[in-house]
């Protein structure tokens, strides 16, 4: 049997103040694939990455991709909280077409669900003419926080899963539960960290967005989490670490997630490889 090697990518909130011409060079540099883009950002601290048609950064962006091979797979971030947010991620799947990526991540702070699946619904569609789909993540302490939740909102909706596994493993998500869902997830997002999650919501919201730990260096189940999907879907390293940039550095951080990437995934693949034995014998 061939082995499916996934495509690995460098997720923009690893390195979130690294615009992306210069996170596509990095991400090459050290061996990634593809990168994700920040066509909107989340925080009012964070900086703003103008890659709408016609833009300077585009230009520059595409540039980048054709020097290097390094492609831009998904574009973030945008939180459905019931308003009209129709001209955002309009604007948003114009930029992600425009970079060729062909996912939108989005998550929710609406706990109307019958209302969510009919914002997703429309996003689906309007994704449709740019060839991007809008893909839900399950976040720890937004509305929707289960993968069973967030499958039976994609199921309604016709849009599609990220499944991160910092939250997967804060809401105690389950091998079952990533295998039964398996066909709504085009890509996991990789980091690490310890076994026990923060006590209250402001230190889930800083971990996450500030103090992630590098693949296979903590303690959450990666490997396992990786075999439990289908061999060779993409992965993407999403830890950022605010200490360990402004100690080491852009180039070196990502090569150290690059590094542990590729050893969670051969720990993977030992997994798969043993449990095929041991269905043949």
């Amino acid at each position: 049997m061939t082995k499916q090697s996934p495509q690995v990518g460098l997720a923009q909130l690893s390195l979130v103040g690294t615009a992306p011409p210069q996170l596509v060079r990095i991400a090459a540099e050290a061996g990634f694939d593809f990168i994700g883009a920040r066509v909107r950002p989340v925080t009012k601290t964070e900086r703003v990455y103008d890659l709408q048609p016609g833009s300077a950064m585009l230009a520059e962006t595409l540039v980048a991709v054709k020097d290097t091979g390094v492609g831009i797979k998904d574009i973030e971030f945008l939180l459905l909280d019931g308003s009209d947010q129709r001209t955002a991620w309009r604007e948003m799947m114009q930029a992600g077409e425009a970079l060729g990526a062909s996912s939108l991540t989005v998550a929710a702070s609406l706990t109307d669900e019958d209302r969510l699946a009919e914002i997703l619904g429309l996003m689906a569609s309007d994704g449709a003419e740019h060839g991007i789909v809008p893909t839900l993540e399950v976040i720890s302490y937004q509305a929707v926080n289960s993968l069973p939740q967030a499958a039976e909102l994609a199921r309604i909706s016709g849009c599609r899963l990220v499944a991160d596994t910092l939250h997967l493993s804060r809401v105690g998500t389950t091998d079952a539960q990533l295998r039964e869902h398996a066909a709504l997830i085009p890509m996991l997002q990789l980091c690490d960290g310890p076994a026990q999650a923060p006590v209250d919501r402001e230190g889930l919201v800083h971990e996450s967005r500030a103090e992630r730990g590098v693949p296979g260096d903590g303690e959450f189940r990666l490997a396992e989490m990786v075999a439990a999907l289908p061999e060779g879907m993409a992965l993407s390293v999403e830890a950022p670490s605010d200490a360990t940039l402004a100690r080491i550095g852009e180039q070196a951080w990502a090569n150290k997630l690059k590094a542990g990437a590729d050893s969670v995934i051969s720990e993977a693949n030992a997994l798969r490889a043993a449990s095929r034995l041991e269905q043949t014998t």
